[in-house]
């Protein structure tokens, strides 16, 4: 039924404005109370067998709403309805910028893709901030912050400005993202060298630390797919050394291989995802879970559409596995339908738990044997 709907109303719209529009309608919704609980057990109901733990968190289960979706903690009730374990919010910057100009966000929907140059538009962290402080929530679920860089400031004053964001959040974050990865700030991915890396991320642990006291807030790095493998074998030998508490992978891409959308669109200049993310951000969670085994959660996102995605995310390495684009694209039952094949695939499989399949697809190739092998 949502295809209709896509194919006849949203399709047509302006990707931007039909995104406003859905989201509005999702907030309305969860501020009715009789609608909200009843959506929630339609869209939300829990799988006990896929309750999850990450750095510290419980979870309801792995699946959550990647950045982008929800820049200004606007709407995480509603969202947390549809059946999201866990929702991103931001990217948020230190002071609130429009970002780049209309037209900034592009359907490929022969690709079952975007592209985006948004500019981590939002109403600035302080603004940010007291919504968090104000939210009273209805549902539970866990809340992560992504925090990004200010379009104005110097890339050498860029860990002051990182700073200010986490002075403000910290204490609201449920966990918090440092994002040096997004291709529409500009100079923004040149923070990924580890030489930049490390002054940033001992800057924004050291400041959350000061500014939450009563408990130790989680601290991850988000990754561009387009590093090349060394530079992420570096990031994650770095992470290890500085004690962060996750990776997350992948951000979008700035490459254009392989797509069957119109060259007016591939064109667009911006951050693809969606599925032609698929395999490299596979390739990239590989990597890491390669490198830094258990001692560092991964989150894995990039492509994915379905619970095969999601459990292909998790023997690969993945504690927690993100979307967003297939949302667009699937609507409001996705949530559901990736829960309901996660646990049918648990069930089937040789582990007893979720944590059990994390990593087991490289442990398998490492050894040499299969996955059903290792789990024996």
């Amino acid at each position: 039924m949502y295809q209709l709907f896509f194919s006849l109303f949203f399709k047509r719209m302006d990707p931007e404005a039909a995104h406003h529009l859905a989201f509005r309608w999702i907030r309305l919704l969860a501020r009715i109370p009789v609608l909200r609980t009843y959506a929630a057990a339609v869209l939300a109901p829990r799988h006990e067998e896929l309750r999850t733990e990450a750095f510290g968190l419980r979870m309801h289960g792995p699946f959550g709403l990647a950045a982008g979706f929800d820049k200004n903690a606007s709407g995480i009730d509603g969202l947390a309805m549809l059946g999201f374990d866990h929702v991103e919010i931001g990217t948020v910057t230190a002071l609130a910028q429009p970002g780049n100009p209309k037209q900034r966000l592009f359907r490929l929907v022969a690709d079952r893709a975007l592209i985006n140059r948004m500019g981590f538009n939002n109403d600035g962290s302080a603004a940010v901030a007291q919504r968090l402080g104000e939210r009273r929530p209805v549902f539970r679920t866990t809340v992560g912050v992504n925090i990004g860089k200010t379009k104005v400031v110097p890339e050498a004053e860029a860990a002051a400005d990182y700073v200010t964001s986490t002075e403000r959040l910290a204490r609201h974050a449920d966990y918090l993202v440092v994002n040096v990865s997004s291709p529409n700030t500009p100079g923004l991915r040149n923070l990924q060298a580890t030489a930049s890396l490390r002054p940033l991320l001992t800057a924004v642990r050291e400041a959350a630390d000061r500014t939450e006291t009563r408990r130790r807030v989680p601290l991850l790095v988000k990754i561009a797919p387009d590093l090349a493998d060394e530079d992420i074998d570096a990031v994650a030998d770095l992470a290890v050394e500085l004690g962060l508490d996750g990776i997350i992978a992948t951000n979008t891409t700035i490459a254009r291989d392989g797509l069957a959308s119109p060259a007016e669109l591939t064109a667009e200049t911006g951050g693809l995802s969606g599925a032609p993310l698929k395999d490299r951000s596979l390739q990239v969670l590989r990597r890491l879970y390669a490198r830094v085994g258990d001692r560092i959660t991964l989150v894995g996102v990039g492509g994915i559409e379905n619970a095969e995605d999601a459990w292909q995310r998790i023997l690969a390495g993945a504690t927690l596995v993100q979307g967003y684009s297939a949302f667009v694209y699937q609507g409001p039952f996705w949530s559901r339908a990736v829960h309901q094949g996660l646990a049918a695939r648990l069930k089937a499989s040789p582990y007893a738990t979720l944590a059990e399949a994390v990593g087991a697809g490289v442990r398998a190739d490492a050894a040499g044997t299969t996955t059903e092998e290792t789990a024996a």
